[in-house]
């Protein structure tokens, strides 16, 4: 099987345990992408979060495509162009955050250059920072500052028992019209519905004339099996969940052993 395009995670997957690329991995992503392979790099994180990978693997140069927020946004690396971009509804947004300040939880969202915060101290606030290498801009009204660049998803931070009584309160005000979920336990997201990385790989793939059978995916959480299942080719890394490897036709090296690497040897003819 000749495969076209390849989609990796980045948390867990292509990045090592100290969030960076490797030199390994690096070197052959962009011999995939010289020999025509779309680089796909897909990923829960924001786009600003994204970009700095995007920009290390010279993707703007080589072609590729970031589809962030778990899909919810997509973009041509090489002409920046947005191929997808779902937004949650403007006037869901002073609920959310009146939601949030009733239980007294910090929320975030994203702009173009990193994250929008009402608690720009807030550990949970900085963690997602540090995990994104994204700065914060404090603000004070983010309702309103989140109406000037729509965003795909905010964030309420804190502490999990705190986070469920905020994530029962806005099920019972929004009544399923958004997804709202926790990623971590200190971390309840807040989604429109219907956004997974299947879905956006679909939507994609069909802009680019590929089918999914010559597609690749790279994975190692739960929010990689739609996409896993969706692929040609699934490919778990060594470190991944259980539950994750199931769905694998592959077990590449753990994140830590260039296992993206390793499998894209495998499995591309790489000139």
């Amino acid at each position: 099987m000749k495969y076209k395009a390849i989609a990796l995670d980045l948390d867990g997957t292509l990045l090592n345990s100290k969030k960076e690329v490797s030199n390994k991995n690096k070197e052959i992503i962009m011999k995939a992408a010289k020999a025509g392979v779309k680089i796909i790099l897909a990923s829960g994180r924001p786009v600003p979060g994204i970009k700095k990978i995007a920009k290390q693997l010279h993707l703007e140069e080589v072609g590729g495509y970031i589809l962030a927020y778990n899909g919810g946004m997509i973009i041509d690396c090489k002409t920046g162009e947005v191929v997808r971009r779902e937004t949650i509804p403007e006037k869901y947004y002073t609920d959310i955050l009146r939601c949030a300040n009733k239980f007294n939880v910090a929320t975030l969202t994203y702009d173009s250059e990193g994250i929008i915060s009402n608690d720009e101290n807030n550990q949970y606030v900085q963690l997602e920072s540090k995990i994104n290498n994204i700065p914060i801009r404090q603000v004070f009204h983010l309702d309103e500052e989140a109406q000037l660049d729509p965003p795909v998803k905010f964030l309420c931070v804190g502490d999990h028992k705190v986070l469920r009584n905020v994530e029962a309160k806005l099920n019972e005000k929004f009544n399923g019209t958004v997804n709202v979920f926790f990623s971590e336990p200190f971390f309840l997201e807040i989604m429109p519905q219907g956004i997974e990385k299947a879905s956006s790989l679909e939507i994609l793939l069909g802009s680019l004339g590929i089918d999914r059978k010559h597609l690749i995916a790279c994975g190692d959480g739960f929010n990689d099996i739609p996409m896993m299942r969706y692929a040609g080719l699934s490919v778990a890394m060594a470190n991944a969940q259980d539950e994750t490897k199931e769905w694998a036709d592959y077990i590449a090296p753990s994140n830590d052993e260039d296992g993206v690497a390793v499998a894209i040897e495998k499995f591309i003819e790489l000139n």
